[in-house]
Order: C-alpha cells, then structure tokens, then sequence
C-alpha cells in the first residue's frame, strides 16, 4: 500500500499544505512592520512553491488511478487518505515554525524594501552572515503563546469557516479522482470535476474570509485593534487549518459518490 509512488505526491502534499499555511506568517510580519503591501508581495514565493508542487503532485496522483482502475491497486481509498494525512502533517509543520517565520517575515520584508527587488533581496539573505544571524529568530512554540489563542475570545465563525473551506479544499482533487475510480464509465468527466466542489470553497474564501482578515488587518494599521489581536487571530486561523485538513479525511468518500451523481445526471 505505501511505496514510492505513494510517499513523493505525500511529500509534495505538505509542501503545498506548509506553504499555504505560512503565508499567515508573512501577513503577519507585514503588519508588524506596517508594510503590509510588501508582505502580501513576499507571499507570492511560498504561492510559487505551493502552485509549483500542486503542478509536479496532480500527474503523480493521477498515475495512482490509472493503477488502480487497471485493478493493480486495492487499496486506492487508503492511499488518498494518507494523502490527507500528509497534508494535515504540512499544516502541522506550519504550526510549530509559524512563531519562527513570523520574525523572519518582519525582517525580510525590511530587507525587501532596502533591495527593492526580490532577486536582490535573495541574494542579500543568502550571505553567510545573513544565515547565521537567521539563527537568532528561531523561536519554538510554547505554552504561553498556546494560552494566549483563548484569550480575549476566539474567533469562532471565522474559524469555523476556515476549517470549511479548508476541508474542502483538501478533499476537493482527491475525491474527484476518486470519483473517476468509482465510476470508470464517466472517469473523465469526474476527473474534471473539481470544480464542483472548490467552487464552493473560493465563494466562501473570497466572500466571508479574505474580506473579514483585510479589514482586521486595516484596523490594525490604523491603531483600531492591537497587535496582540492580530497574533490571536491569525494563529486561531492556522489551528483551524489543521482541524480543516482532518475534517477533510471524513468528506472524501461522500464528495466523491455526490461528483458520480452529478456527472452521471449529464
């Protein structure tokens, strides 16, 4: 069941999953800084890793089905779980070097605004004492940070949102590949279906998430919220993440029977 087809679309999973998850973290080095402009443009290298692995992942998991639909692979709803699993390792992953990244964040955005570049400002970081002073950022989670997510209250609705779409998102490729294995007649077209259930997630992101953050985040610049606020809220975002991607293990069996339906009503 676990061989090295299995393990590498695994690897590119938390890759893609890490990355996502650590664009928080440089969101949050913006505010703190107050460039927040630079930041979201510093997220585009981790949405170039995250693109760039989901591009190399897609034919290697679709390799898993065409093995399985030619009957060599019994155990393909197992395999796609332990793809979510590793997802859910990526985002965990995330969460113990968010505190880390979170202060490296800060400073790479100051030393973007000096370079003026992010070719420059790579070259720069990539000096020997640039690395070593990296060290001096690495910050572990601790307890006090943890005790300090309930505080003040929680989030909740847009946690609960978070981990919708994150599930969704999650499960939404694998249950349609799935799909394409549980009804090979329409195998294509389930394929294809992504769409059917993603689009439900960017709705959700794009309409009651996305939004919700930039205005928390203009407060914060304007000296409306406090700071402390904001670490409470992005880190309340990234565990509900991690609760998304497992939520996401008990939705890729039912989307991929309701993605059979719908293309078999076409």
């Amino acid at each position: 069941m676990f061989s090295l087809s299995l393990a590498i679309p695994m690897l590119f999973t938390m890759l893609i999953h890490a990355a996502d998850s650590l664009s928080y973290a440089l969101r949050l080095g913006g505010l703190r800084t107050r460039r927040i402009a630079l930041a979201l443009s510093l997220s585009g290298i981790l949405l170039l890793v995250s693109r760039t692995s989901n591009m190399a992942q897609g034919p290697m998991v679709g390799n898993l089905v065409d093995t399985a639909t030619s009957g060599g692979n019994p155990h393909f709803a197992a395999q796609l779980h332990w793809l979510m699993g590793a997802a859910t390792v990526g985002t965990a992953i995330a969460i113990l070097c968010f505190p880390t990244m979170v202060k490296l964040a800060s400073r790479m955005v100051v030393h973007f605004e000096a370079a003026g570049s992010i070719p420059s400002m790579v070259r720069g970081m990539l000096k020997r004492s640039k690395i070593k002073n990296a060290t001096y950022y690495i910050t572990p989670p601790s307890w006090k940070m943890a005790k300090r997510l309930v505080q003040h209250g929680m989030p909740r609705r847009l946690m609960m949102l978070n981990i919708a779409v994150t599930a969704i998102y999650t499960t939404g490729v694998l249950s349609s590949l799935y799909a394409a294995y549980l009804y090979p007649g329409q195998a294509v077209a389930a394929s294809q279906s992504t769409g059917l259930i993603n689009g439900v997630a960017t709705i959700l992101l794009t309409i009651l998430i996305d939004p919700r953050i930039s205005l928390l985040s203009d407060k914060s610049l304007r000296g409306e919220i406090r700071l402390d606020r904001m670490n409470q809220i992005y880190g309340c975002m990234l565990i509900s993440r991690l609760f998304g991607t497992l939520l996401a293990q008990l939705l890729l069996i039912p989307f991929a029977y309701w993605i059979g339906w719908i293309v078999s009503m076409m």
